[in-house]
């Protein structure tokens, strides 16, 4: 029977306060937007507590990894691990907590404290919110926290899906929304907007000047000394016209996926759009920066200009790895697409190329799309479904993985797998033929 995640979440908080009493805390949290502001928001009630803690920030959690941990510290893992439970066990771990929203398919190991929202039938919460609920029952003045965790939720693209819990998460974080195209950010002028927008992708716009100006030409958005409005400055007709001129240059989009809330959230003393906020701290980790991530979460000023550094540094490499991948040869077939990249696109970019093209409306709905990209000696694989619909990848790529060996972690449409580079050919191969093989079975 399903335990109700609100009072799961209160015997968890206890059995960690009791764990800590006396022994030092290591904290391992994923290095994507949500796993930065989990570990934000952990690190801030430890500091509060008074508490000794180490952090750790990582890309994936390998068995390797978990063997080496120290045995007499509580660990705490934030937004992973969930998929890791056997090795836990075989490490001999003891005081273990995981706060962790990905799938389960092990059995939970008897002292494993495990608040995970597939095991009461709330899937659609990110790590960010239930460490942010955590952490308030811990204590109650961890609610000027509830910003970060609106910021996972939008990083792992929950927003759209705010139920009961998310929306007293929204109201503790004392978020502004306002109804508008779901472009970011929000705030700028929207020339610059338009030119950097990958989500959508906008064929002739995204990452072309002229294509630019010409677009808001058309719709009658003209620029005043030079400087354009930024998207909330926009009134209802001209963003009604410029919300059809986007559609008609992407037919597939529909009304419903580009209009929606915008949300701005006080940082640094500013109101900023939350979905900007969001990528700049995902930029940080995809390029080897996760602790100035943290830092930028924790508003240092020093961080913040490191960031914006990043940030523009990282859209260059989206733009640059959207124009190599509409350029270069795929392997198609009825359903699937996929692209491998080898070096031409960092590892740490690839899934989000893979996640900009599945909302693209390039491809039909259900079209499962994998991107391959080089990393050391191993090849990162990111799968995404078009529209989130159609078959589990996470299994589809579990039953290629069983053949060659690797590691999978994921979702049901948004999952990912590792392989040696030895195993390029053989992977690519046995991918075809049980995506060919899944359709032949629908």
């Amino acid at each position: 029977m399903e335990k109700k995640l609100e009072s799961e979440i209160e015997n968890v908080a206890n059995r960690f306060i009791e764990s800590i009493s006396d022994k030092n805390i290591l904290v391992i949290s994923h290095f994507d937007t949500d796993g930065i502001t989990s570990a934000t928001i952990f690190a801030k009630t430890l500091k509060r507590l008074d508490k000794k803690f180490s952090l750790r920030i990582v890309k994936r959690i390998e068995e390797e990894t978990i063997q080496n941990l120290p045995k007499d510290r509580v660990i705490v893992f934030l937004d992973l691990a969930s998929g890791s439970l056997n090795e836990i066990v075989k490490a001999e771990l003891k005081d273990v907590f995981i706060i962790d929203h990905h799938e389960i398919i092990q059995e939970i190991p008897e002292g494993v404290n495990i608040i995970n929202p597939h095991l009461n039938g709330k899937e659609e919460l990110s790590s960010s919110s239930l460490v942010y609920l955590f952490c308030r029952q811990i204590n109650p003045e961890n609610k000027e926290l509830a910003k970060l965790a609106i910021l996972g939720m939008i990083g792992d693209s929950m927003e759209k899906s705010i139920d009961k819990l998310n929306n007293f998460i929204i109201s503790d974080g004392e978020v502004k929304r306002k109804r508008g195209l779901l472009i970011y950010p929000s705030t700028r002028p929207l020339n610059r907007t338009l030119e950097y927008c990958s989500d959508p992708y906008i064929p002739e716009i995204t990452g072309n000047t002229l294509g630019v100006i010409e677009l808001l030409r058309e719709v009658g958005i003209n620029s005043v000394n030079g400087k354009y409005k930024s998207l909330i400055e926009l009134d209802d007709d001209e963003m009604s016209k410029l919300v059809t001129a986007i559609m008609l240059k992407n037919p597939r989009v529909k009304n419903k996926e580009i209009i929606g809330d915008i949300f701005l959230i006080k940082f640094f003393n500013k109101l900023e759009d939350a979905r900007e906020l969001s990528a700049m701290i995902n930029a940080c980790s995809r390029l080897g920066e996760s602790g100035t991530a943290v830092q930028f979460c924790m508003e240092s000023m020093k961080a913040k200009k490191k960031v914006e550094l990043m940030h523009t540094k990282y859209k260059q490499f989206i733009i640059s790895g959207l124009k190599f991948v509409s350029e270069s040869e795929k392997i198609m077939g009825n359903g699937f697409v996929i692209i491998n990249a080898k070096g031409k696109i960092k590892d740490t970019i690839i899934g989000t190329i893979a996640s900009i093209l599945s909302n693209s409306s390039i491809y039909e709905e259900g079209t499962i799309i994998t991107t391959m990209a080089y990393y050391d000696d191993k090849i990162k694989v990111s799968a995404r479904s078009v529209g989130r619909t159609g078959r589990n990848i996470r299994e589809l790529l579990a039953s290629v993985i069983d053949k060659l060996g690797g590691e999978v972690g994921g979702h049901q449409f948004a999952a990912g797998c590792m392989i040696k580079q030895e195993k390029e050919e053989e992977f690519i191969n046995h991918l075809k033929k049980s995506l060919e093989i899944e359709l032949v079975k629908i």
